[in-house]
């Protein structure tokens, strides 16, 4: 069994809320946004973190968090990226993957939207965990936590909290 972190389009942003959070989890998937590789290395440390960069995401992040991320966790394959789409339009590379590959989950980031559900054309669990962040257009910081036990995907919750008032 393992307890997982979802996180996207954190922009700089790993705070007490989110430590809190994410403190029951076993690892952290984070969906791209990060902010720096300082703190894709903070995350590191806190928990084990799997990560894919994202467009705001400079140089040196991008040579440690490739775009695309495609592993399995008792026994559920996952696919990660950042801009990724949803249902009604997925980018063309990653219908390609969800196609090919086959995957149980799907994780991207991209849109500061919370938006979990089942697509029945890839037959795949679509996960964007919203940002965490405090920077962007969103009006709550969103994170997830799920458990995942021998092909079991189940528990999901949802962290929710407002944005620091000081920025927008």
């Amino acid at each position: 069994m393992k307890r997982i972190g979802i996180l996207s389009d954190t922009h700089g942003t790993f705070d007490d809320t989110l430590r809190e959070f994410l403190s029951p989890v076993d690892e952290i998937w984070h969906a791209g946004d990060i902010g720096s590789l300082a703190l894709a290395d903070e995350i590191a440390r806190f928990r084990p973190l799997r990560a894919v960069c994202g467009n705001i995401d400079d140089a040196r992040t991008r040579t440690v968090c490739k775009p695309f991320c495609r592993f399995e966790t008792e026994g559920v394959g996952v696919v990660m990226t950042h801009i990724g789409g949803h249902g009604s339009y997925y980018a063309p590379q990653v219908a390609e993957i969800l196609r090919r590959d086959r995957p149980r989950i799907f994780v991207c980031g991209h849109s500061h939207i919370l938006r979990v559900f089942f697509d029945k054309r890839f037959e795949v669990l679509h996960i964007n965990p919203g940002a965490a962040g405090n920077y962007g257009f969103h009006a709550v910081r969103t994170a997830l936590r799920m458990v995942i036990d021998r092909g079991d995907i189940r528990d999901m919750e949802v962290g929710e909290w407002p944005r620091s008032a000081s920025v927008k």
